[in-house]
């Protein structure tokens, strides 16, 4: 039997198992009321932390660069002369604002930013003065982004269909939880377990039966996915305690920290660790499901023992290829931070002892441990729920 593994949609004339086809769509009732009610009860309704860039006269200004000034000097033991002014700029705001001069941005800004570049500033209004206080926000980066997100919404259509545009309205849908419920609700103090746990599986509800039609194989589906993100939280809360992460190990972190210190930040890496491993469990669970339905059309006298060793055939070599997929999406976006730490010439071992580091790691691995456990998980609840084995009839019958 050839290896790889099959998302094909197509109708499968596949029989199932009413007794489990039954138990598990209960299930799937049950969770999904419980999600419901626990929507409701974490549903944000006090106040979220107060933070001078949201206060009342705040406004964000756009505008367009006029000069772009000098960048500043790296500081070194030679250095000797610095300019008067540096990492500043000139920007004329929209309107009738006027002109902000001289505004200071961070290192590296000035190096980057170009004349006629559209910028955002925030004006906070400053007491006792007619004219607030500017400060650097960013470029104007939305048309850029706006085309990029175009040409990949025309690429699925074209290339995937119906189908893929059902997916990225999927992916809307996430995005809403995440934006009107998961965030406000972390703000407002709730337990980052029960909101992470909670919000997911509001999530994979609604992108599985969108993206993959309502049927008893995305329901197995489903239910994998559900056992992979109660395994991943299991593993999440355990790594933290034992390698005391303080959830605290990037600069957005402290920055946080500063603006909202009351938050639980341990909590809110738990609710990383979940969310981080949704899009890789989703892909790996559906395969497998699909991969025993197709094996039960394919073959339909094989018993439901080697419908589970077959599909787990294709299983193994899905996570061997998604394993690779989760450590270099992490490499791929910490390439600073283990310059940075590779600057001071430890041994690759001791990389471990930095937060930064330790807090990546341990929400890879717990993502990688769920999704590995997902993969039998769910190639045993679709081998259960097709049908049994067709008998052959004996030889003469009529």
């Amino acid at each position: 039997m050839g290896h790889g593994h099959s998302h094909s949609h197509r109708a499968v004339d596949v029989r199932t198992s009413g007794p489990v086809t039954r138990l598990l769509l209960g299930f799937l009732a049950l969770t999904a009321l419980g999600t419901l009610i626990g929507v409701g009860m974490l549903w944000p309704s006090g106040e979220r932390p107060a933070t001078p860039y949201s206060a009342d006269g705040v406004t964000y200004p756009d505008g367009e660069v006029l000069r772009v000034g000098e960048a500043c000097p790296v500081v070194t033991e030679e250095s000797t002369e610095f300019p008067e002014i540096c990492d500043d700029l000139d920007v004329r705001l929209d309107g009738d604002a006027g002109t902000v001069t001289e505004l200071r941005v961070r290192p590296g800004v000035v190096d980057a930013v170009q004349v006629g570049d559209r910028v955002t500033l925030v004006a906070v209004p400053q007491e006792g003065a007619d004219v607030p206080n500017y400060g650097w926000v960013g470029v104007d980066r939305k048309p850029p982004l706006g085309w990029l997100a175009l040409t990949f919404l025309l690429v699925v259509a074209v290339i995937a269909r119906v189908r893929g545009l059902l997916a990225i309205l999927g992916l809307v849908f996430a995005g809403l939880v995440i934006g009107y419920f998961m965030l406000p609700a972390l703000l407002a103090g709730e337990s980052g377990l029960a909101v992470a746990l909670i919000g997911s599986t509001a999530i994979m509800f609604v992108v599985l039966y969108l993206a993959h039609g309502p049927s008893v194989r995305t329901s197995t589906a489903l239910a994998g996915t559900l056992i992979g993100l109660v395994i991943t939280a299991g593993i999440g809360l355990v790594a933290i305690q034992t390698a005391r992460l303080s959830g605290l190990g990037d600069e957005s972190s402290l920055l946080l920290r500063n603006q909202a210190d009351q938050l639980d930040f341990r909590g809110l890496l738990t609710c990383a660790v979940i969310v981080a491993g949704l899009g890789v469990l989703n892909d790996v669970t559906i395969t497998q499901s699909s991969s025993v339905w197709e094996l039960r059309e394919a073959a339909p006298h094989l018993t439901r023992r080697q419908l589970f060793t077959s599909g787990m055939r294709i299983g193994r070599d899905h996570i061997a290829s998604t394993i690779y997929t989760i450590v270099f999406a992490y490499a791929g976006t910490a390439v600073a931070t283990m310059l940075l730490i590779s600057l001071y010439d430890r041994p690759l071992i001791d990389l471990l002892s930095d937060e930064a580091i330790a807090e990546e790691v341990a929400r890879t691995l717990a993502s990688a441990i769920g999704l590995v456990l997902a993969v039998p998980a769910t190639t045993a609840i679709a081998a259960a729920t097709v049908a049994p084995a067709v008998r052959d009839e004996p030889a003469g019958s009529a």
